[in-house]
């Protein structure tokens, strides 16, 4: 699979191949989602908090006498009830930090990556481009124009953000910060040549793409215990002599003459 190769102005000079193993697999939804919610989960900050009625501050005291007043009885003035009283079944400080496997979430970042592949572009010459808006707009302007735009840089470059600060459907992402949220987020992906190979060594494996395909092609057999006495070959014990019957004989006969 190959990427149109664009300057600072727009402007088409070649084509780069992309990896295969980053943006030719068949994308697992299944996992993207997984990877998705784990993201938005751990960013929660798991800090709200309510009171209980014993954790509200007074209403030690009995509002009113238990009897004769005609109201109903009431013990405190910070049960649920109450205005101002505790709140029952509320919120608590808790974490909401889902775990994933490392090659779960190397998978999810291939399958976005193979999912957005005909969005793919490459720039080439960033470092010149001027931080003015005009300018990021300009190169915007002589590429197909969806409605949002990635572009993954390999470093912080003040000019690239600035250019891109004040428009609100353009980002730019640090290639060691590729997430699963920018990548579903954004229409569109512009890799500068460095961030590509930056990205294609951290999340690139051909080697273990490799190996998955060969293991799905033939699938490995498990071998049960039984199994693995039956085919254990057998030691011959022909070399070796075993004395245990002639001691018996022995013995048998010292008993014999003992009695005799």
């Amino acid at each position: 699979m190959e990427a149109s190769v664009y300057n600072a102005t727009g402007e088409t000079i070649g084509t780069v191949a992309l990896d295969d193993a980053l943006f030719g697999i068949t994308p697992n939804v299944a996992v993207m989602h997984q990877a998705l919610v784990r993201q938005q989960a751990n960013a929660r900050h798991g800090t709200h908090a309510t009171k209980t009625r014993g954790e509200v501050h007074g209403g030690g005291r009995k509002p009113y006498r238990q009897k004769g007043t005609g109201r109903a009885r009431q013990g405190s003035t910070r049960a649920p009830q109450w205005k101002g009283g505790g709140t029952v079944w509320g919120p608590h400080p808790r974490k909401y930090t889902q775990s994933m496997p490392r090659k779960m979430r190397q998978l999810a970042i291939r399958s976005a990556l193979s999912a957005k592949a005909a969005n793919v572009a490459v720039l080439r010459g960033l470092d010149s481009l001027e931080g003015r808006t005009r300018a990021m707009l300009a190169l915007l302007g002589g590429l197909d124009n969806p409605r949002s735009t990635l572009v993954i840089v390999p470093e912080h470059t003040d000019n690239l953000h600035r250019a891109a600060g004040n428009i609100g459907s353009v980002k730019v992402l640090h290639a060691g910060y590729l997430n699963m949220a920018d990548l579903m987020k954004y229409e569109r992906l512009l890799f500068t040549v460095e961030a590509l190979d930056h990205v294609s060594r951290l999340w690139g494996d051909a080697e273990y793409a490799a190996e998955v395909k060969e293991a799905k092609a033939a699938p490995a057999k498990r071998t049960t215990r039984k199994a693995a006495a039956v085919t254990t070959p057998k030691v011959a014990a022909d070399s070796e002599e075993i004395e245990a019957p002639a001691v018996a004989t022995e013995k048998t006969d010292e008993t014999t003459e003992a009695k005799a």
